[in-house]
């Protein structure tokens, strides 16, 4: 069932704009999938989705064919400038606020990138949580987004 799910998923977003998770679970139960927001967050993250701008400016789903095009250095800081609003910290976890719809990209690019005071990241519509390995970390994750608190 994931498996056929999902390459439904791959077919949606190829031919139609999806812009948030709800527009993805509504695509999928007119195709005939039983699915909650939980099971398309799931895919989303296993799949590695990304949010992408179009044309009109507006972000969708889109399916990373090519990792290094899609994030290239010059994306990645672009996607930070153009779609981060704050980031705070706590201890040990850093808060990053977003336009809505963009924490998921912002998210996968931080995963992406590897860095090594980072243990993982949620992300959500306009939040991201971000678990540093030492709170010692905290700042200089946060200086790596160009923005205090």
């Amino acid at each position: 069932m994931k498996i056929s799910r999902q390459d439904a998923i791959k077919k949606i977003i190829d031919k139609q704009v999806v812009e948030t998770q709800a527009d993805l679970a509504d695509a999928l139960q007119g195709a005939g999938f039983d699915v909650t927001q939980a099971t398309v967050s799931r895919d989303i993250k296993e799949m590695m989705l990304v949010k992408v701008p179009d044309a009109s400016g507006k972000y969708r789903y889109a399916f990373p064919k090519e990792h290094e095009k899609l994030l290239t250095p010059d994306r990645m800081e672009r996607t930070f400038r153009d779609s981060i609003l704050s980031v705070m910290s706590s201890e040990n976890m850093v808060v990053v606020r977003t336009l809505p719809g963009t924490a998921q990209a912002v998210a996968y690019a931080v995963d992406y990138l590897k860095w090594p005071e980072v243990l993982g990241t949620v992300g959500g519509d306009d939040t991201i949580f971000i678990c540093v390995n030492r709170k010692e970390n905290t700042e200089k994750l946060k200086s790596r987004f160009g923005l205090a608190e």
